[in-house]
C-alpha cells in the first residue's frame, strides 16, 4: 500500500479509481466505498485510492465543535490494507483547500491522481462551502472522461449508518449497536497507569487506561470488552466512571483483566467494548460491590471472544 501524507509520489502511471469521502470511522456505510473501489480498480487493471483528509475540517472552520474520534488514522491505514486498497492519501485541509471550489477539486484529482473513477456516497459533497454534489459529479463526467458510481446507504434497524449516529450510541451505553454500525468493536487505545489499586484490595486489581481526550469515551457504565496485550486477547470487565462507592472524582478507564495476574503498567493495550453489562451504581459499601463485580464476571466468562477484532 501507498500512503500519501505531505510528500506526493507518483502514481500517474497507473490508471486510478478513487472512494471518496470524510471515513470518520470506517463504518459500514463508508466500507461499501472501500469494496466498490477495490472491485472497480481490479476489473479495470487499475489501482484503488482512498482520498480523505488528514485533519477534520472543522479544525480549520470551527475548532470548538470538532467531533470526537471514533478512529485515527493509523487504525484506517489498518483496516483499509486488510481490505487490499492500493493507495490511501491524507491530504491537510488548509486554507488554500477549504477555498478549492467543487470544479478545481475534481480537476485536481483528475488531473494529479489520473483518476478515471470516482466512487461516492449518496450524499456526498465537496469543494468551497460544500457547493459540490453527485449532480455536479455527473455533469462533469462527459468532460474529464471519468466513471462514477455513487452508492446507496446502508442502514441499521431500518436507519441511515452514520458517524454522528455511532457517537450518539457510544454516548447512549450502546456499544454492541456501535459495533454493529462500525463492523468492528469500538476500540480506545493507550497505555497502562497507576490508579488508586483499590480494586486489588477486594480481589479485582483493574488496568487504569491512559486513553486520548480527543476520543469519544461511551457512556459511564459497566462494559464487557476484549483486551489486546502483545498480540493476545482477553476477557474484560471495564468500568467508566468515577466510581462512587470509594469516592472517585475523576473519570477514568479501568479493566479487570481475567485470567490474567502480569503486571502491564507503561504497556499499551487495546481495549474494545462488545456489550453493556449494567450502569454505574453507587453500592452500600465494599462487600456489596464485591458481590456485583462476582456477577459481572460471571457475565464476563460466559461471553463470547469477538474474532472480529483481529484485522
Amino acid at each position: 500500500m501507498i500512503i500519501i501524507n505531505k510528500d506526493i509520489k507518483d502514481i500517474q502511471s497507473s490508471n486510478n479509481y478513487i472512494a471518496l469521502g470524510s471515513f470518520d470511522g470506517l463504518h459500514i456505510g463508508h466500507l461499501s466505498l472501500i469494496y466498490k473501489v477495490v472491485e472497480i480498480a481490479k476489473k479495470n487493471d487499475g489501482k484503488s485510492m482512498v482520498f480523505t483528509f488528514k485533519n477534520h475540517p472543522k479544525t480549520l472552520i470551527d475548532k470548538g465543535s470538532i467531533p470526537k474520534l471514533l478512529m485515527n488514522n493509523d487504525r484506517k491505514v489498518e483496516i483499509l490494507r486488510s481490505h487490499k486498497v492500493d493507495i490511501v492519501c491524507f491530504q491537510e485541509f488548509n486554507l488554500e483547500f477549504m477555498k478549492m471550489t467543487p470544479k478545481e477539486f475534481v480537476e485536481f484529482l483528475v488531473f494529479k491522481y489520473n483518476v478515471k473513477g470516482f466512487i461516492v456516497g449518496f450524499n456526498y459533497k465537496f469543494g468551497y462551502k460544500n457547493l459540490g454534489n453527485v449532480e455536479f459529479l455527473k455533469s462533469l463526467q462527459s468532460k474529464y472522461g471519468y466513471e462514477l458510481y455513487v452508492m446507496e446507504p446502508c442502514t441499521y434497524k431500518n436507519e441511515v449508518i452514520s458517524s454522528t449516529r455511532i457517537r450518539k450510541a457510544l454516548e447512549a451505553g450502546e456499544v454492541l449497536d456501535a459495533g454493529k454500525m462500525l463492523s468492528l468493536p469500538y476500540t480506545l487505545s493507550g497505555k497502562i497507569i497507576h490508579g488508586r489499586q483499590i480494586g486489588r484490595t477486594i480481589g479485582f486489581p483493574t488496568a487504569n487506561l491512559q486513553y486520548e481526550e480527543n476520543f469519544i469515551l461511551p457512556k459511564a457504565g459497566v462494559y464487557y470488552t476484549n483486551i489486546m496485550v502483545n498480540n493476545n486477547i482477553y476477557k474484560g470487565i471495564t468500568s467508566i466512571g468515577s466510581n462512587p462507592t470509594v469516592d472517585g472524582k475523576a473519570i477514568t478507564v479501568e479493566t479487570y483483566i481475567l485470567d490474567f495476574d502480569r503486571e502491564i503498567y507503561g504497556e499499551k493495550i487495546n481495549l474494545s467494548f462488545i456489550k453493556k453489562i449494567r450502569d454505574m451504581e453507587k453500592f452500600n459499601g465494599i462487600e456489596e460491590l464485591k458481590s456485583q463485580l462476582e456477577r459481572d464476571r460471571f457475565f464476563a466468562q460466559n461471553e463470547n471472544y469477538m474474532s472480529s477484532l483481529r484485522i
